[in-house]
């Protein structure tokens, strides 16, 4: 008997490079500058840049920008420090816009 999962991931539009897993989405209804983004809790294959404050829709906060560890493309941001306490549960976390990841589906299987 196969037994297989499916682990759900999203990669870098462009490469293809795997930064994120499914499980690791809080919220879908994000919204960066270009349309829909999702808020992750963990990335993986990614670096990140320089430290700013930002004035976002949400109030002030001091981001990061992530860009692809493979071709260098910007992704998203990842969140360092809100100011705000109701903002507070964004620390450490990342955002990806939407049209910047692909979902994959990667089958492991055992026999």
């Amino acid at each position: 008997m196969k037994d297989s999962i499916q682990a759900r991931l999203y990669s870098c539009y462009r490469c293809r490079n795997l930064v994120s897993c499914h499980d690791d989405i809080i919220s879908k209804s994000f919204q960066a500058s270009n349309g829909r983004a999702f808020l992750f809790s963990h990335a993986m294959n990614i670096i990140v840049g320089s430290k700013e404050d930002r004035q976002l829709i949400t109030g002030l906060h001091t981001v990061a920008d992530v860009y692809c560890s493979d071709c260098g493309e910007l992704l998203g941001w990842k969140y360092e420090r809100a100011y705000e306490e109701s903002q507070k549960y964004k620390e450490g976390k990342f955002v990806f816009e939407k049209f910047k990841i692909v979902k994959e589906n990667c089958f492991a299987g055992s026999e």
